[in-house]
């Protein structure tokens, strides 16, 4: 029989949840070009006699298909383009300071504050900061070929290439992503109803997660586009109106949810019908064979589901009549100024900043001091881990550190056996695909794909073989080192800022919902755009929080106390919408006393969340008529205040 491991050999749950790879699929046209966007700048580079020139290129590619994320095609511009504009200014910044002793030090620190304080912007953001300081790291690191402009035009033709592979089918394809993304939502409200009343909790949870998921990324793509073509463009109008309908389906969810009786199968198949007609762009009559309707909540399904198929049938939408429900984005120059005015003001950007420029700073003073081969790996390894954003710090250095190893193993088989030209081409083809195949996996694959690319390109512009290898170890692990030393351990109340304020934020704006929700004469637009604010905002911190889980203790521990407060609030907002749509659809609405009374509760939650490292148990006192429809948020409130960590 099987031996069980000894309880002291158990592996600890943060150490399992790191190694644990994530389940995604693999974006064949993005592998694609990633084979051709990297294996053709070498063979151009070997034709016309300069390899280094076509290895430069080549780096410029990686950066382009990290990038190479989107499936709309106007957000691959984003995603691609600005990253390689930010990319050319910090190689152009590197190679001025290169040579330059301590006056480069200071020049890369600089760049690494800017870079950390502008990747609190956003996702395209953050890429950008990355480019802007990895390729000032290089430039700074590496002696590129004169003249000083010749570098970055290298490296943003390759990354232009990405680009120009990405938008080859636009013409054809044009609308086909923003269609998809809308059809994907209105699935994931199929499945979430088909679970609604059930006593299936955790698939209900999961299948309410996955809704707002898909919905911030449908909103994300609309309103990208629509930014730029708002009232102009018929088909995104349509797109906008689509997406909006299914809401109401989402918010009669919870209210079937709770009054604990199965829906209908009809009522899901419907939806999945729906979808099929918004992605195939049909606007023909849908016959929705639909149950009578007899209660408060089934009535509220009837409504909504049959609002939803006018507005998916109806052959055109006037954009006037069309809400935002996120709201309209604003003007570019506006939004530029607001981000601007928010980086420099802000607390959480200076502190990114400061820690990604103390590491970067003590990282290049370290070299200048000490004798180390192939230096700028150590601030590389930096810049990569360094990024809150896209994960745990502790987490991300532990995988960085077992991916180089992995990575280093296939790169020693590719140096010792391949011999330099044309076989490089033919490895490259080989290789590239694997970095976005395996990147979906987890950060640790990512690294091992890309280990074994960026060693093949440094030897075709250095020519040291197997010797780049224990120096790219080396500084790899000195590189972590320094990232967990200065900028993680020397940071403690970091775990707080980052997490605990912001369920603080999210439990004030629950009571600022629970208020509105419930108000005479409140705007039904504003109160909508509240709540998918709301989610959206607890979503971020259910991601958060799991990047938490991942760390060792005190912060994993306490991630895993405060994580059934996380799941309480969703439950508040599920309870809020659920009380407001059967009030909508004929329940008595709560006296203000009542709901004074629970916003007053959350706000004292709040509070104590801001401000206490660990939770405590806290006494509650909500009362009210059994038979009101805040007595199940009542319930959960109750919950909510009463959950408890250990001391």
């Amino acid at each position: 029989m099987p031996r069980e491991f000894p309880i002291g050999l158990t592996p600890p749950d943060w150490l399992v949840r790191n190694l644990q790879p994530q389940q995604a699929p693999v974006n064949r046209a993005a592998v694609a070009r990633a084979a051709v966007a990297m294996a053709l700048p070498l063979a151009i580079g070997l034709a016309a006699g300069r390899p280094a020139y076509g290895a430069l290129a080549s780096i410029g590619a990686l950066s382009g298909v990290i990038g190479d994320t989107a499936d709309a095609y106007r957000m691959r511009i984003l995603n691609i383009a600005v990253p390689q504009f930010f990319g050319a200014v910090g190689v152009t910044l590197g190679t001025l300071a290169y040579g330059h002793g301590w006056y480069a030090v200071a020049a890369l620190t600089g760049v690494a504050l800017l870079s950390g304080m502008i990747s609190t912007i956003g996702a395209v953001a953050s890429v950008s900061g990355l480019l802007l300081l990895l390729n000032c790291v290089i430039g700074a690191g590496l002696p590129l070929p004169s003249p000083w402009w010749l570098a970055p035009a290298l490296t943003t033709g390759g990354g232009l290439l990405v680009l120009l592979l990405a938008l080859l089918a636009w013409p054809l394809r044009s609308g086909v992503p923003e269609r998809a993304a809308v059809a994907a939502t209105y699935r994931t409200a199929a499945a979430l109803l088909s679970v609604s009343g059930t006593d299936h909790t955790e698939e209900y949870d999961e299948a309410r997660r996955a809704v707002t998921q898909s919905l911030n990324q449908s909103y994300d793509l609309i309103l990208a586009r629509r930014a730029r073509h708002h009232g102009r463009s018929r088909e995104l109008t349509r797109l906008l109106a689509q997406l909006n309908a299914i809401i109401p389906v989402v918010e009669a969810a919870p209210a079937a949810h709770l009054a604990g009786r199965p829906l209908p199968p009809q009522i899901p198949e419907s939806v999945h019908h729906l979808a099929g007609a918004v992605e195939t762009g049909f606007t023909g009559p849908i016959a929705l064979d639909l149950p009578l309707p007899t209660t408060e909540t089934a009535r509220a399904v009837d409504h909504a589901l049959r609002h939803t198929a006018e507005v998916v049938t109806a052959p055109d939408v006037d954009p006037r009549g069309i809400d935002d429900r996120l709201g309209r984005p604003a003007a570019l120059g506006v939004r530029t100024a607001r981000a601007a005015r928010n980086v420099t003001l802000s607390a959480n950007s200076w502190r990114y900043g400061l820690r990604l420029a103390v590491c970067i700073g003590i990282a290049q003073a370290l070299v200048s001091l000490i004798p180390v081969p192939r230096s700028y790996w150590v601030a590389l390894t930096i810049t990569f881990v360094l990024k809150p954003d896209f994960g745990s710090v502790f987490s991300r250095a532990l995988l960085r550190a077992l991916g180089t190893v992995a990575g280093l193993l296939i790169a020693a088989v590719v140096l010792a056996e391949v011999p330099h030209g044309w076989w490089d081409v033919a490895v490259m083809f080989v290789l590239a695909p694997l970095i976005p195949a395996l990147t979906p996996r987890g950060y640790g694959y990512q690294t091992a794909a890309i280990t074994p690319v960026i060693l093949l390109l440094s030897d075709i512009l250095n020519r040291q073989g197997t010797a780049l290898l224990l120096p790219r170890l080396t500084d790899s692990l000195l590189g972590c080192a320094i990232a967990l030393t200065a900028g993680y351990l020397l940071w403690p109340e970091s775990w707080h800022t980052r997490v605990g304020d912001r369920l603080a934020d999210a439990v004030a704006d629950t009571a600022a919902y629970v208020e509105t929700a419930f108000a005479t004469g409140s705007d039904p637009a504003a109160r909508a755009r509240m709540r998918r604010r709301l989610y959206r905002d607890l979503s971020a911190i259910r991601t958060e929080f799991q990047r938490a889980l991942t760390e060792p203790p005190p912060t994993g521990r306490r991630a895993a106390a405060w994580w059934p407060l996380v799941v309480a609030v969703e439950r508040i907002v599920d309870a809020t919408t659920a009380a407001h749509v059967r009030v909508r659809h004929g329940a008595a609405p709560p006296s203000t006393a009542e709901t004074a009374q629970v916003t007053l509760q959350l706000r004292e939650l709040s509070e104590g969340v801001r401000n206490a490292e660990t939770l405590i148990a806290v006494r509650t006192d909500l009362t009210g008529p059994a038979g009101s429809v805040l007595e199940p948020l009542r319930q959960e409130v109750a919950a909510a205040r009463s959950i408890a960590s250990p001391r």
